[in-house]
């Protein structure tokens, strides 16, 4: 008998090994241009199953490397044991005290279907299927961003198994070491089971979106980069350059056209008067703005709901002047571009210049989130897509840029981009002393 088949023995949960007939589907991450091949996949039913998993992983000198819905997915994990907290799925609301506990396979649509109606939200992302916890933990950027700050500056606390098999509930008064590295670099200090954060005021919600045809994006992303210099903490706008797939399935009127969209969310009806000077930079081609909920403003970003291959390119800029636009969008309208179908842009300042809590994610440095996304379609080359977002780093890359928020550093980055050298040597220094054995995977942390 194998080690990983005396460990099946160990488990109340399930553990998946590669001649099992679901080990494919288990450990296929969200992303399916990253190919994982793990050792075996694990479903655990509780603490006492990870705390049998760390003690084999021990044992047999291999690595947890832990997803719970496979987003971040960003290496092999070859001879790994990929870890599935599914069956953590407490969700508690505090509407008191505005705080909401949280388990690790949790995904962020239940978070805002629990809070519907409550006048509290969460600081979700656009995506109602990503785990809750896993975005927490990389940093997070969210349409409140601007309002409350980066997702993992919510985290108040959090309940972790560390490698030596302890379970406990840290915070920043009992060990702010962890809950520094917790706020955006992940499990690297033990796996989180539930986690805790703050929830943010909103009895109004006001939002929609802004369309132009691409030929008047130049004025009216000019238009949105001025009004940064204005917008108050309660208004978040992203800005999405789409060029439409010339198929069928489309109505005539859009398809093969390219527009630019003006997404705002604002917690007050009064952020909502900034927005004329955008509205007057171009002529408008369509507009869907008033009253919203959480769960609208998560359909409109039109995330996908199941996995697929995606690539794509992220910076955080320190500034975004005309040239920069110039070129960015000049590039976006090249034909030989078009595998680079979205192009956008986050506007960032507000909470996020002042964190309430320190952590290693950041954008405090930063006044524009790009991100630049090209398909991949079954069948169809690659050398396109990869040209395009070549192209479009090779521009970005003489830019100003800052620290990225982990959460969208492609597959192959580590966390050198978003964070200082001091930054990484203080991540080193919190591994080697809560893991010395390296029971688990070291993710994105560089070498």
């Amino acid at each position: 008998m194998s080690a990983l088949d005396a460990l099946r023995g160990r488990l109340s949960g399930l553990l998946r090994l590669p001649d099992d007939a679901a080990f494919d589907e288990a450990r296929r991450p969200w992303n399916l241009s990253v190919e994982q091949r793990p050792a075996a996949v694990a479903e655990p039913a509780g603490v006492d199953d990870l705390v049998a998993l760390l003690a084999f992983a021990r044992e047999e000198g291999v690595a947890l490397a832990v997803q719970p819905c496979g987003h971040g997915a960003a290496s092999a994990l070859e001879g790994a044991v990929l870890v599935r907290p599914r069956a953590f799925d407490a969700l508690e609301i505090d509407q008191e005290a505005r705080i909401a506990r949280i388990g690790a396979g949790v995904g962020w649509g239940a978070v805002i279907d629990a809070l519907d109606g409550t006048g509290l939200v969460a600081p979700a992302g656009t995506s109602r299927v990503v785990s809750a916890t896993g975005y927490t933990l990389g940093g997070g950027h969210s349409w409140f961003s601007r309002s409350a700050g980066l997702g993992s500056d919510a985290l108040r606390a959090a309940w972790i198994v560390r490698p030596d098999g302890t379970h406990e509930r840290v915070d920043d008064a009992s060990d702010p070491e962890t809950m520094w590295a917790l706020r955006g670099a992940g499990g690297i200090a033990g796996i989180v089971t539930e986690i805790e954060i703050d929830l943010v005021a909103a009895p109004v919600l006001v939002g929609g979106s802004i369309v132009f045809d691409s030929a008047h994006s130049v004025d009216a992303l000019r238009a949105v980069r001025d009004l940064a210099a204005v917008a108050p903490l309660s208004l978040n706008l992203f800005a999405t350059s789409m060029r439409m797939p010339d198929v069928p399935q489309l109505p005539e009127a859009i398809r093969a056209r390219s527009f630019l969209t003006v997404d705002v969310l604002a917690i007050d009806e009064a952020a909502a008067e900034f927005l004329e000077p955008i509205r007057a930079a171009a002529p408008v081609e369509r507009e869907d703005f008033g009253h919203t909920t959480p769960a609208l403003m998560a359909s409109r970003s039109a995330e996908p709901t199941d996995p697929t291959p995606t690539r794509g390119v992220s910076s955080a800029l320190r500034s975004l002047d005309d040239a920069l636009l110039d070129d960015l969008l000049t590039f976006r309208a090249l034909p030989e571009q078009a595998p680079l179908v979205g192009l956008g842009l986050r506007m960032l300042g507000g909470a996020l210049d002042s964190p309430r809590r320190e952590g290693f994610a950041s954008l405090s440095d930063a006044a524009w989130l790009v991100h630049g996304l090209a398909p991949v379609a079954p069948g169809a080359p690659r050398e396109p897509g990869d040209a395009s977002l070549a192209g479009l780093r090779e521009i970005l890359g003489r830019a100003d840029e800052a620290p990225l928020v982990p959460t969208f550093l492609a597959p192959e980055e580590t966390l050198e981009r978003a964070g200082t050298r001091a930054d990484l040597d203080r991540l080193r220094a919190i591994r080697e002393r809560v893991d010395p054995d390296a029971v688990l995977h070291e993710g994105r942390l560089p070498r």
